[in-house]
Parts: structure tokens; sequence; C-alpha cells
């Protein structure tokens, strides 16, 4: 069997448990990326199978389910979210008046320019505003200094792909993952810049990742906690429940992992205070578009 790079694959060894998307070739072997896990993996080409049409189509459509009722979840924490405001900034309803909000500003760095499109879609569709650049992991710690310096955003996602092997160490050991050091040096570069962590707030890792690494480097939410994988949105999920809550109020872990695809398996962090500014009066410019 022939194969090519964008070739979406499942691998016999593992029945085909996991539909991967192929990104390299390299004569025998093949480097996987997980089509909607932020998982990478090498295979032999002898070890692999095309996913028929049925199979995608099946694919996509578990997909657009999962995805349809996290985002759901997510509607109803926003809509009591922008009741609470609303109640506050109106005096308990009895004054009526014009306020704005200022959200947080998002700088997200992805080793995957698939999951990047993925994730800006889900950021508009949410309603925030986001810097996204493609960066490979290697070549995160040498670019995010400037970055920060540039965009001055209030959260900082690291992501891309990694995980973890049993045969090049155990769980402590940060040799034993393909791409968590990169993550952990892009964490404590951040941090480096903005030591507090309200004033920038991290979210790093990707399926299987070294999570206690990454805390202890600087992180406020990082994956993975028990070294599952973890889905290529949920990154988003999390940055959104922090941009949309009040300044004012501590976000708790679990709240923040409600609205995940994966969960506190896979997903984990610190309390940590929203960004959402709320002011008044709202004013149009004129002659401003209505």
């Amino acid at each position: 069997m022939t194969f090519i790079v964008g070739d979406l694959v499942t691998r016999t060894s593992h029945q085909h448990d996991i539909l991967f998307r192929i990104s390299a070739l390299k004569e025998q072997d093949a480097i996987l990326h997980g089509e909607d896990l932020r998982l990478e993996a090498d295979a032999p080409i002898t070890d692999l199978v095309k996913a028929s049409e049925r199979d995608i189509l099946t694919h996509e459509k578990q997909e657009k389910e999962q995805l349809d009722y996290s985002f759901r979840l997510f509607k109803q924490d926003y809509q009591l979210m922008k009741e609470k405001r609303n109640y506050e900034s109106t005096e308990g309803y009895t004054d009526q008046v014009d306020f704005f909000q200022l959200p947080a500003r998002v700088l997200h760095l992805d080793g995957d320019r698939h999951y990047l499109k993925k994730c800006i879609d889900l950021y508009k569709r949410i309603g925030l505003q986001v810097h996204g650049l493609y960066i490979e992991e290697a070549e995160m710690p040498l670019e995010i200094a400037g970055l920060i310096q540039r965009i001055q955003p209030d959260i900082v996602v690291i992501t891309g792909h990694d995980a973890f092997s049993e045969k090049k160490g155990d769980k402590n050991d940060l040799k034993a993952y393909r791409h968590s050091r990169y993550f952990v040096e892009a964490v404590r570069e951040a941090r480096r810049i903005e030591s507090n962590l309200d004033q920038l707030v991290i979210f790093a890792g990707a399926c299987q990742s070294y999570f206690q690494s990454l805390i202890r480097a600087g992180a406020n939410f990082a994956s993975s906690p028990s070294r599952i994988n973890i889905h290529a949105l949920d990154p988003v999920y999390i940055t959104a429940k922090l941009a949309y809550t009040s300044f004012m109020d501590k976000v708790m872990v679990s709240e923040v992992l409600r609205n995940t695809l994966t969960g506190e398996k896979g997903l984990g962090g610190i309390e940590t205070r929203g960004f959402l500014r709320t002011g008044m009066p709202y004013l149009e410019e004129e002659g401003a578009e209505k």
C-alpha cells in the first residue's frame, strides 16, 4: 500500500484506536499526528492502514457530536457569567446603563498548523480575538520572550504535539517525553518576562505531557496529569473560561475543566483570577457603523 503525507491512517498494532494524519515519511517509517488528539507517534509503514471513507465519516460525526456538546456546556456557563455581570453592573437591574467589556488578549503558539486553524475557528466562534502562530515545539523557547514583549498578552497557550515513551524512561524523567522539555523551557522563558501568575496566565502541554514539570516551571494550567491524550481544542475552552471570568473572581480548576473534552485526567492547574473587565458608559463613536 502506498502512502503520502496527509493520508488519514490507523495502526494495526493498536487495534486502529486513533485516527492519525501522516505528517512525514522517512524510509520505512511514518511520523503521525493525531487528527483530533495532540499526539505524535512513529510507526512503521507496514503497520498502517488507510482509513476508509466510511470510517472518516463516522469519526467526523462522532467528533462533531462531542464538540457540539462541549460548546453547549460552554454557552450555558457563559450565559450564567453574563447574567451575573449584568446584575452587578446595573445594581441588581435597578439602573438602565450601557456598559462595555474588555476581554483578555490571547497569544496561542501551536506546533501544528492543522490544529491552529481549528483553534482559531473556535476562538472566533466563542468571540475571542487571538494572535495565533504556528511554531515548531523546539523553536518555542527561542521565540516566546520576544512575542510576549511585542504582543503583551494576558493569556499564553503553548501547545502542539507530545508523547510519553516508557522505553526512554519513567514518568519523572523529562527525557522520556517527545516535546515536554520544549514546553517547559518556553514556560520558563515566559516567566522571566512576567512572573506574576495572575498577570500572565499560561497553559502549556499536549498529549501525555509532563504535567508536574510544566506546573513547576510556572504554568497555571497544563497537561497531562494521568499521561493521557488531550483533545486539540481543550486549550481553547480553558482560555475562554479565564477570558470571560471577571478579574474580581477566582476560577477554580474544577470549573475550568468542566467544559473541556478531556477532563481532569488529561488537564489540571491552579486556581487563577479571571481577566474580564467591565466599564461604563458605553458610547458609540460618532460616524461609526451600527
